[in-house]
């Protein structure tokens, strides 16, 4: 990526989600490296945040993702209360085909470059497995194997984290912190999905699911043929007397297009940046659709890698993880008394918190 155009460079330094501290293009000739990782903040230690591994059609797309994720760690990981900051990185291409130990070690040593500045992680096309072969060549990696030092899968964690979001939007709602007799529709049931079906059919939930990907629905619907299934995203949030509604795949899946038809009363899923665009959330508010910010709720993973970093203890990662109920149940009192959506209240919270750290620094 050292061939940077005009658009990339527009990107850079006029996103909307600019204020960004330090963005690298990175490019390894010999093993067809190709990957930006982004900086957002360290106002509260070292920026944090997985790697994503995805066939972008364009080098200014791959660039814009990396800067809006790197964004949302900054606030995810101020809302979880660790003392990090925000930071992603995305690798260009389809990593069923262009994954191999060589380029995942080139990437390592981009990591290594930043000096402690970036602590990278899983993230969609990447897995335990890539993380210990990125750690071979970078002491600043988290999600490893348990046979490596690490803690192995976080999506264990993050599915735990969304199920506590869902119960304190369920308590908000209707004053029972408790999906049984509600009908979940979940949109991707991948990593995280397939647990957080788990945690709503012990919690007496009904559920519904969909995924582009026909073999993660097959698995569910051995395991549990009581689950409903639908064509795709679509139809589901369509579907009458959803309750609630799970993204649980890729960005953008509350906008212009879905939120006028859509028949859940709470959204509430793992994805992150679900609001396509500014203003989305108003769309939801103004529906009467309850919104829990995705970054807030999905952060059970972020807390076991950062736990990671300081020798992990799942039952202490846990601890912090059920602690996403009461931090959603905050932010929505806060966006009562505030007369704002519940996006923007999370995020006067998260800035507040990164002020706060810049002003003692």
């Amino acid at each position: 990526m050292t061939n940077v155009t005009g658009d990339v460079l527009h990107t850079l330094f006029h996103s909307e989600q600019g204020g960004h501290e330090q963005v690298v293009l990175c490019q390894d000739r010999a093993s067809g490296l190709k990957a930006v990782i982004a900086l957002h903040s360290t106002a509260l230690g070292p920026a944090l945040g997985g790697t994503r591994f995805y066939p972008y059609a364009t080098e200014e797309e791959a660039v814009a993702d990396a800067l809006n994720l790197a964004r949302g760690m900054s606030y995810k990981n101020a809302m979880a209360g660790l003392d990090h900051g925000g930071g992603k990185a995305v690798i260009v291409g389809d990593p069923h085909k262009i994954k191999s130990e060589e380029l995942l070690l080139a990437y390592g040593r981009f990591v290594a470059s930043l000096g402690g500045r970036y602590v990278t992680a899983c993230d969609v096309g990447t897995y335990v497995a890539d993380m210990d072969v990125v750690a071979r060549e970078c002491r600043w990696t988290t999600g490893r194997s348990p046979e490596n030092g690490g803690a192995g899968d976080s999506s264990v964690l993050t599915a735990f984290g969304v199920f506590q979001g869902m119960r304190a939007s369920a308590q908000h709602l209707w004053g029972d912190p408790t999906l049984r007799g509600r009908t979940v529709g979940i949109a991707g049931v991948g990593k995280v999905g397939h647990h957080l079906v788990e945690h709503l059919l012990e919690d007496g939930a009904e559920v519904v699911i969909t995924d582009v990907r026909e073999e993660s629905v097959r698995q569910i619907a051995e395991r549990h043929p009581e689950v409903g299934i639908v064509a795709d995203t679509d139809a589901l949030i369509q579907v009458e007397g959803l309750d609630i509604y799970a993204p649980c795949a890729l960005g953008g899946a509350l906008n212009d297009d879905s939120v006028p038809v859509l028949t859940a009363k709470v959204v509430c899923g793992a994805a992150n940046n679900q609001l396509a665009h500014p203003g989305v959330e108003k769309d939801l508010a103004d529906r009467g659709i309850l919104y829990a910010p995705d970054y807030v709720v999905n952060a059970g993973g972020v807390i076991q890698v950062a736990d990671e970093l300081h020798g992990f203890d799942f039952d202490r990662c846990k601890e912090k993880a059920a602690k996403i109920f009461d931090t959603t149940l905050s932010i929505f009192a806060r966006a009562k008394s505030d007369g704002i959506p519940p996006a923007a209240a999370a995020d006067r919270i998260a800035e507040q918190r990164m002020a706060e750290a810049r002003g003692r620094g």
